[in-house]
């Protein structure tokens, strides 16, 4: 794999007619005078790096516990690296940088502590209630559970971010009769989002430069916990060539610089395959507007079929090298007892909770009302809070 493999796409510096117009935003939930200093979507951005949720990804960890070293990714440094390849996607193509950047910087707003471990484990114990949804979780946040403002709960965000928040990944209507959708389709018939369509091309490029960036950060982290090795990884699609192309240009690099430099070289791979591929699609399909966009028969950002496959083999080799490592399983193994057993008593002992939370469960007339505002203060916590309210309360 070269670097000149895939043919670099012109760089551009103005929007393209199917870009979203912050000048043309169909605005906020709530009426707000508009910022002399930013944009709308610039200044959604701001509010988003500004709130609580998004400081407290710096304790929530990807796969590793985040204070098992400080060499591991956590889902605040994963955020900023996603926002980095939008910002590159959206240049290239043509949209908008600031959206497409908000919405990565969003994306994992709503994740529980102990990665997908933690988000397994509320979504068992909500089972009765309507289950437990990260991608709902981090609309719930921006649209209530933060707040910041005396004139409304929530960040108040733009109609464009809220709807690439909740549809960057696609059209979620048919989502909307299960339970733990609930809160999605209500603030939708109350400010109609159009589940039922794409999102923007900038939603569409923070989903994909979710999965540029992940990939890639998994592989390092992998290699510097020691859970596989770079020979291990030779015979990789992606990956593999990548390794090669590096110790032929510097056969003396070391161990260390080679990891680095090859991961940096499939990222930038990665984004010229997404551009070409995407810049493919919307001359096939005609895409002219950002209308043509949301009314598409298939997403417009994507890799193309053969990089597609070729991230399923890298895919199943972290999930067998990685994800389900018996030292990664130990994890888990904790992290749901640890959230499990935290659930359990504070749904049948609710005045263990901080006066704050005991006092919105005391408000709620249900069962499931209840159990949701325990779910949003367990989702709420990092790793190393968690940890420590555990013991807390279970160890004398």
């Amino acid at each position: 794999m070269s670097a000149d493999s895939v043919a670099k796409p012109p760089m551009t510096l103005s929007l393209a007619a199917f870009a979203e117009n912050a000048a043309a935003s169909r605005g906020r939930l709530y009426h707000e005078a508009e910022s002399s200093t930013r944009t709308p979507f610039a200044r959604d951005r701001d509010r988003v790096i500004h709130c609580t949720a998004f400081r407290r990804l710096k304790g929530k960890t990807q796969v590793f516990v985040a204070d098992e070293g400080d060499y591991f990714r956590t889902r605040l440094t994963h955020s900023l690296e996603v926002a980095q390849v939008a910002r590159s996607l959206a240049h290239t193509l043509g949209a908008d940088q600031d959206l497409a950047e908000t919405i990565a910087l969003s994306h994992d707003l709503g994740h529980s502590p102990f990665g997908h471990a933690g988000e397994d484990e509320l979504h068992k114990m909500m089972e009765p209630w309507g289950g437990f949804d990260h991608n709902v979780q981090t609309f719930r946040i921006v649209t209530r559970l933060e707040h910041r403002y005396p004139a409304f709960e929530g960040l108040n965000l733009t109609w464009e971010t809220l709807e690439g928040i909740i549809k960057h990944n696609g059209p979620v209507a048919h989502k909307l009769g299960k339970p733990a959708w609930k809160s999605v389709a209500d603030f939708s018939d109350e400010w109609d989002l159009r589940l039922e369509t794409y999102a923007s091309l900038e939603a569409q490029i923070a989903a994909i430069a979710d999965d540029i960036a992940y990939n890639n950060h998994d592989v390092d982290d992998g290699l510097r916990a020691g859970l596989f090795t770079l020979d291990e990884l030779r015979d990789i699609p992606l990956i593999g060539p990548a390794i090669r192309e590096v110790e032929k240009d510097w056969p003396l690099i070391d161990t260390r610089l080679l990891r680095l430099e090859a991961i940096r070289r499939v990222i930038g791979f990665m984004i010229r395959d997404v551009c070409q591929e995407t810049e493919a699609r919307l001359r096939a399909d005609g895409i002219e507007t950002t209308e043509d966009v949301r009314h598409a028969q298939r997403q417009m950002v994507q890799f193309s079929h053969a990089v597609n496959e070729d991230l399923s083999r890298l895919r199943a080799f972290l999930y067998a090298k990685m994800y389900k490592h018996f030292m990664v399983n130990r994890t888990r193994s904790q992290a749901k007892r640890v959230l499990g057993q935290m659930f359990t008593l504070f749904m049948e002992e609710p005045e263990v909770l901080p006066p704050g939370w005991f006092g919105r469960v005391c408000t709620k007339d249900t069962e499931a009302q209840r159990a949701r505002v325990v779910c949003d203060y367990i989702a709420g916590m990092t790793d190393s809070f968690a940890i420590s309210q555990h013991k807390a309360l279970f160890s004398l």
